[in-house]
């Protein structure tokens, strides 16, 4: 116990020493905005995508190097959809961990979330398509210089079914 008083003493520095440097950076609010994402996983994120705003031509590009888009692989009869490999992987881990706190904090990315787990897609793959969605949302946010909005982010989501036997 003593160890994990410790690290979080040192978490709490850290984020204290942190938020200052992170939030006189010009895009610090926007990703304030997002759900899940704090002032230390803000600041990761900031770190891995870089500040540089012609750096992703679209969000598709920005989404590629996060590795949350979907790879798709067809010949012939058969076509099977797998997770991309070749990719940043602190940046990968870093989407993950941020599409785990979203599920708690948005409706949205719950709803997706759920979407997702119910096409009996497992834990991974469907935090994995939330992070995917919300890479697109900050890519879009950045863009147009607006923080985030959930009614906006989630508009063009399908519907959950209300199809269950009562």
């Amino acid at each position: 116990m003593a160890v994990i008083r410790e690290l979080n003493t040192q978490i709490a520095e850290l984020a204290a020493e942190l938020q200052p440097h992170f939030e006189q950076h010009p895009d610090a609010a926007i990703y304030l905005s997002l759900p899940g994402l704090g002032v230390i996983l803000g600041a990761r994120m900031l770190g891995e995508f870089g500040d540089d705003p012609n750096r992703y031509a679209n969000r598709k590009c920005r989404k590629n190097y996060a590795g949350t888009s979907p790879l798709t692989v067809a010949s012939g009869r058969k076509k099977t959809v797998h997770a991309r490999h070749l990719r940043n992987k602190r940046l990968a881990d870093a989407t993950h961990r941020w599409a785990f706190e979203a599920i708690s904090t948005s409706p949205g990315a719950r709803a997706c979330y759920q979407r997702h787990r119910d096409a009996k897609q497992g834990h991974h793959q469907a935090l994995r398509a939330v992070a995917n969605k919300l890479v697109g949302c900050l890519h879009a946010c950045l863009r147009d210089r607006v923080p985030y909005d959930e009614t906006t982010a989630w508009a063009n989501q399908p519907k959950p079914s209300n199809t269950r036997a009562a």
